[in-house]
């Protein structure tokens, strides 16, 4: 086991299960449990699956840090006198099994007569309405309650480039979220191309069938081409959800975090480390709200006019900020900062840089899953501290944004998905803390707060009605 792995803590996305053969002895349940807790296993459960006059069958659930971890809590098990191994379970792969999605029929086919509405003939005169009014087939196709959930996994959350293939699991979880949070319908579609020509043209091809497209996990810079060619193209909301559903949620952590220190978004001066499609669409949507001075920094110091060989998107990050740089590296940039935003990689600051800020600094370090700065570290000495964990409060989580945008431009049938729209989620999620309850621990509502979803929602549409994108009035 790693130093680093030891300062994880045992979650339930390492969780096993241990079916065990127990000698039917007074205190052999209690060694068991006893050297699971030595090794740092949590116990979650323990049930008996068949009792025996000899010996006891039971499974032992048990919530490990690491494949390796777990690994040794079962080595230490078999070494038990008197137990013997039968089985070990990863419960995330047995949660995988098949897939996490299936495909229901929404009306029986018992009778001729159901048979002869769904299928041929009576098919036939929905097809030839739909042929006659094509805004119809919103209302009598699953197309005005789906998603496209496309990538060609490039840049999965924390594993980068492994292809289409193995994204499958995470955008079925992202079709997972959809329906579980605002019974939108989702479908993965991974692509076997990194081209940018062939992934626009492709989602056009198969745009017919879907309401709106999210576009999930494919790298920068090539994702904001692929994006701005599809909204081009396309007369349904585009929405790459890494981009700007980090964004909106880590905006709205933000404006409930300024009620804390009682700071405008205006005086703010920000740190953004990290300035991929994520940290691109965070900077444009705090200087959309107001926000004046902001630092983008990557792997090699601040992105200023005087640094050589930048890409071109860093050249439009450059041309957007245009920061007064005064240092070379990111924690000379620290000095004074109101805020940092870390969407880069783990440990890239200190204690050293937290006390070069500013009074009441405020910090989000999102890398996963080790993020800029461990929150221990940082909390005696910054007023507001979230990161993208689900194990630490106040965790920066695109659920709170996607499911809700995504009923929202459904519901009214929006053609596109503008700044405005995210200014409004982005505001709805931070007012769905009551202010009274706002704490330096609690500036971002929990995912399974169930009024977020609705608010969003409600939000997201009224803005496209106002900016008469809306299709439809519900």
């Amino acid at each position: 086991m790693s130093d680093s792995d030891e300062e994880y803590l045992p979650s339930a996305s390492n969780s096993i299960t241990i079916r065990l053969e127990i000698q039917n002895q007074p205190g052999m349940l209690a060694d068991v449990t006893s050297v699971i807790g030595k090794a740092g296993g949590n116990i979650g459960a323990i049930d008996i699956v068949r009792p025996g006059e000899d010996s006891l069958v039971r499974d032992v659930t048990i919530n490990t840090r690491s494949d390796e971890h777990a690994d040794a809590i079962v080595k230490d098990v078999h070494e038990i006198e008197g137990v013997t191994v039968v089985n070990v379970s990863d419960r995330t792969f047995l949660l995988h099994l098949g897939g996490k999605l299936e495909v229901k029929s929404k009306t029986p086919l018992r009778t001729r007569d159901q048979l002869s509405m769904a299928y041929t003939p009576g098919v036939a005169r929905v097809c030839e309405a739909i042929e006659d009014e094509p805004e119809d087939a919103h209302r009598l196709t699953m197309k005005g309650n789906t998603v496209a959930v496309v990538s060609d996994g490039t840049a999965v959350l924390g594993l980068g480039d492994i292809g289409p293939d193995a994204a499958i699991p995470v955008m079925e979880g992202k079709a997972q979220l959809l329906k579980e949070f605002a019974d939108v319908n989702g479908v993965p579609v991974c692509l076997q191309t990194d081209d940018v020509d062939k992934i626009v043209g492709t989602v056009a091809q198969f745009a017919p069938v879907f309401g709106a497209v999210n576009l999930e996990d494919i790298a920068a810079p090539r994702c904001f081409e692929v994006e701005g060619r599809l909204k081009e193209r396309l007369d349904i909301p585009v929405f790459h959800d890494d981009q700007h559903g980090t964004a909106v949620v880590a905006v709205a952590a933000l404006l409930n975090a300024l009620e804390i220190v009682d700071k405008s978004l205006e005086e703010l001066n920000v740190v953004m480390a990290g300035i991929g499609a994520a940290g691109y669409a965070v900077t444009e949507m705090l200087l959309e709200m107001g926000v004046e001075e902001v630092v983008g920094v990557d792997s090699t110091g601040p992105v200023t006019t005087d640094r050589d060989r930048l890409n071109a998107a860093k050249k439009r990050y450059v041309a957007m900020t245009n920061p007064d740089v005064d240092g070379e590296t990111l924690s000379d940039v620290m000095e004074d900062a109101d805020v940092f935003i870390g969407l880069s990689a783990p440990d890239v600051i200190t204690v050293a840089d937290l006390k070069r800020m500013a009074d009441e600094p405020i910090v989000f370090a999102m890398a996963n899953p080790r993020p800029e700065i461990m929150p221990e570290k940082a909390y005696p000495h910054v007023a507001v501290m979230a990161t993208g964990r689900s194990d630490y409060p106040n965790q920066i989580n695109n659920v709170l944004c996607f499911p809700g945008l995504f009923k929202g431009v459904l519901s009214c049938r929006a053609t596109d998905i503008t700044d405005e729209m995210k200014i409004a989620a982005a505001q709805a999620i931070a007012d769905t803390i009551d202010p009274r309850s706002l704490t330096p621990d609690y500036v971002v509502p929990s995912v399974f707060d169930q009024t977020v979803v609705e608010q969003v929602a409600a939000a997201v549409e009224e803005t496209a009605i106002e900016q008469g994108l809306a299709r439809r009035r519900t």
